[in-house]
């Protein structure tokens, strides 16, 4: 089980001011085998792309790189916390250590 799941709002906590530290936004996939995070907004670079079907123009095209789930935290009430697990009626749920709120 990951820490850090689809949708949740993250903050990244490392790296350089132009690849997003300091900023926050929603996670668009997680990668586990790799320890990768896609997330809105944040490690954006340029891409090339040839015309295609879905792209008739092609040419650069803004989109996001992966960063590693390392370098973000989970954003839980508007502050940044680590990510625990507990077991509340027999299941297994993640819950905010900074509040000891469950998540879900």
């Amino acid at each position: 089980m990951m820490k850090i799941k689809k949708g949740d709002t993250v903050r990244v906590i490392t790296g350089s001011t132009e690849k997003g530290k300091g900023k926050e936004g929603k996670v668009l996939s997680v990668d586990t085998k790799k320890n990768k995070v896609l997330v809105e907004g944040i490690n954006m670079i340029s891409k090339h792309e040839k015309p295609s079907a879905t792209n008739q123009n092609g040419g650069i095209v803004q989109k996001e790189a992966p960063v590693d789930i390392s370098n973000v935290m989970l954003v839980h009430k508007g502050k940044a916390t680590r990510v625990g697990f507990k077991e509340v009626d027999g299941k297994k749920v993640r819950y905010a250590k900074a509040t000891g709120d469950v998540i879900d």
